[in-house]
């Protein structure tokens, strides 16, 4: 392929500007905001879960505490009867040790359904006091989140209007070189790691790094100054 060789110069500026292109695209895909996001979405999950976690405690003991005190009721109530027969004097021996039995009974069994709901009572200020808790980190991690996502796309539109504004100059180089030539740098770039065109240094192509035979470096200082050369290590174009 034949080529002016003030085109094979403009093609290097096309190749700064895509790895420029290329550098900004990967510089918004790396922001360390999105790792900030992640890590608070990762944390927000977490604390949400432990929510979840606080607020089944709080109305498991919730109904342990309120079906306690509903069990108690009748128990005391049970009780006083049977101590105001008891101090009333009027029930036979028998009966009367059959009632103290129970009265002893039921005072064990009021007993332990009062630190039944004692401990459910103390568990349910716990929970309280954890769901409070949690819900205001839940509240804190959404606004950092919606802060850092706001951040992010600042960032992000600012690098997407950077890399629109390299292309628009892309593109008014790439119209001033011709288009067989603009087609061959595109392909060879595209298998190439993004770059297609480099500079000979010395005898070291500046795409693969790799030093010329004597023999490839005699071809390529002796073709035309319009010839096409390309890199016999990687392929690219070379512009002496």
């Amino acid at each position: 392929m034949k080529a002016d060789p003030i085109e094979l110069t403009k093609l290097l500026d096309l190749q700064g500007l895509d790895t420029a292109i290329e550098q900004v695209k990967h510089k918004a895909s790396v922001l360390p905001v999105h790792q900030a996001i992640a890590d608070l979405m990762k944390r927000r999950t977490q604390v949400a879960e432990d929510l979840i976690g606080a607020k089944t405690v709080l109305s498991d003991s919730t109904v342990i505490a309120e079906r306690a005190e509903a069990d108690v009721v009748p128990v005391r109530e049970r009780l006083a009867r049977n101590q105001a027969r008891v101090d009333a004097g009027e029930m036979e021996a028998k009966a009367l040790s059959i009632a103290l039995a129970e009265i002893v009974h039921l005072k064990q069994r009021v007993s332990d359904l009062e630190d039944a709901e004692l401990e459910a009572m103390e568990a349910m200020d716990r929970a309280t006091a954890l769901v409070g808790q949690l819900t205001e980190s839940v509240g804190a991690i959404e606004q950092e989140l919606r802060e850092q996502v706001d951040a992010r796309d600042a960032q992000v539109a600012e690098l997407a209007a950077e890399a629109k504004a390299l292309g628009q100059t892309r593109a008014e180089t790439a119209g001033q070189i011709n288009a067989a030539l603009v087609t061959l740098y595109d392909k060879i770039r595209s298998r190439s790691s993004g770059v297609g065109v480099t500079k000979l240094q010395g005898r070291r192509c500046g795409g693969c790094g790799l030093e010329a035979t004597v023999t490839d470096y005699n071809t390529y200082m002796n073709a035309a100054p319009d010839d096409v050369i390309r890199c016999a290590e990687c392929d690219r174009i070379l512009v002496r």
